[in-house]
């Protein structure tokens, strides 16, 4: 697989010229600053939106209108929209069935497009809107019998694997890998999204005394690994390139760029298990437990951003916030690939560890984040908690950053 440059000379000085204004100093004609200040807006199990699934279309609207006007208010610009959260669509998708978190039945017609009327909002109010899918995550349960009656899963039980208490699409098959890819980009061909995001999950995150058992896979089309875990990387790597180029072309023909990026789990592999690695402690790295080689698709510019989701404070003993952002600042330093930060809104005010009960933390994060220039902005975990905003974190943070808008 072949290294994909998606940048012209040009838009590299656009992005040179930005990197200065992300200073905060502004420019002579007084133009707004470029950093990228998102939210993302989770849908699964009703997390963020709509808050039930019995409310009326014109209900769900408005409790959509409202997050985006918070956003506004806060002086956010991108909204990382959950459309496809378990195999499932938020838009009238030929491929998937209407998600579940619509009406409470996955498969029922909810009478009206979110994800057209979600554009349409959010460009309205001058927010971008990214679609955010998670890739292979079929349901929150093991039964097949439970997914709608035309459901993929069920027509093609093969693909299928239970894991963890949830079903998985088998990302060792390569009709899976496509059919996801087809899935998803339809959203992307009927809609002006600005970005496709992919989420934290791939291969599942470790369970402790379970395997995932795609040995008949494996024996199909793992010859010519050194090890299973190699094989499942390829796939990973697979699905991210060939999405990336997938993206590029459409782009091309199109005349227009969707961006492409992940939001993964921020440790990439420990110091102690690769001296390339991150000075931490993480029980989960991600080239080793979820087979996503994260470093390798910043190196070979597979995409246009990578929004590490850095979720531990300042001073932290297993991962410091103060060792990832290096890190992942000299990852990306050079590739022409954007980063920006997750940060964990959702934590503010908890009582462990102690420096969550500071509403201070996350504008710390920021200070501390402005002095690596490869940092492009960050991105809040999640809406409701943007909204409800519980030990004042994000106020804080909008008072201290955020005095003025800024372009993403």
């Amino acid at each position: 697989m072949r290294r994909i440059t998606r940048r012209t000379f040009a838009t590299a000085a656009v992005g040179a010229a930005s990197a200065l204004l992300a200073t905060g100093t502004g420019s002579a004609s007084g133009a707004p600053r470029r950093e990228l200040r998102g939210m993302w807006l989770a849908t699964v199990a009703n997390l963020d939106w709509p808050t039930s699934a019995k409310l009326r279309p014109a209900e769900q609207q408005r409790e959509l209108r409202a997050l985006f006007d918070t956003a506004v208010a806060r002086r956010l610009n991108t909204v990382f929209f959950q459309v496809r959260p378990t195999a499932d669509a938020l838009w009238p998708s030929p491929y998937e069935p209407w998600a579940q978190y619509l009406t409470g039945q996955q498969g029922r017609d909810p009478g009206w497009d979110p994800l057209g009327f979600a554009v349409r909002e959010a460009h309205g109010r001058g927010l971008e809107l990214h679609a955010w899918f998670n890739p292979y995550r079929v349901a929150n349960h093991t039964d097949p019998g439970r997914l709608a009656p035309d459901h993929p899963a069920r027509r093609h039980p093969r693909w299928v694997l239970p894991y963890g208490g949830k079903l998985y699409y088998n990302p060792g098959l390569p009709e899976v890998r496509s059919f996801v890819q087809d899935a998803m980009l339809d959203a992307v061909r009927r809609y002006p999204v600005d970005g496709v995001h992919f989420d934290d999950y791939f291969y599942p995150y470790p369970v402790a005394g379970q395997r995932f058992d795609d040995d008949a896979a494996f024996d199909e089309y793992g010859s010519g690994f050194a090890n299973r875990a190699a094989w499942r990387r390829d796939n990973i790597d697979r699905l991210v390139y060939e999405m990336a180029g997938k993206l590029r072309d459409g782009n091309e023909r199109a005349g227009r760029q969707v961006r492409f990026g992940v939001s993964p789990f921020a440790v990439w592999r420990n110091h102690g298990t690769d001296p390339q690695g991150s000075r931490t402690q993480a029980g989960v790295q991600t080239y080793d437990d979820l087979y996503a080689d994260t470093r390798r698709w910043v190196r070979e510019g597979w995409l246009d951003y990578i929004v590490p989701q850095v979720y531990w404070p300042l001073g932290s003993t297993p991962a410091d916030y103060a060792e990832l952002v290096p890190w992942w600042a000299r990852t990306v330093d050079g590739t022409g690939v954007d980063l920006y930060i997750g940060e964990a809104l959702y934590k503010a005010g908890d009582a462990q560890p102690a420096a969550w009960k500071n509403p201070a933390e996350l504008s710390r994060h920021l200070t501390f984040a402005r002095g690596y220039p490869q940092v492009g902005g960050h991105v809040y975990f999640s809406a409701k908690e943007v909204v409800r905003d519980r030990a004042g974190a994000m106020a804080r943070v909008v008072r201290d950053h955020y005095g003025s808008t800024a372009r993403p």
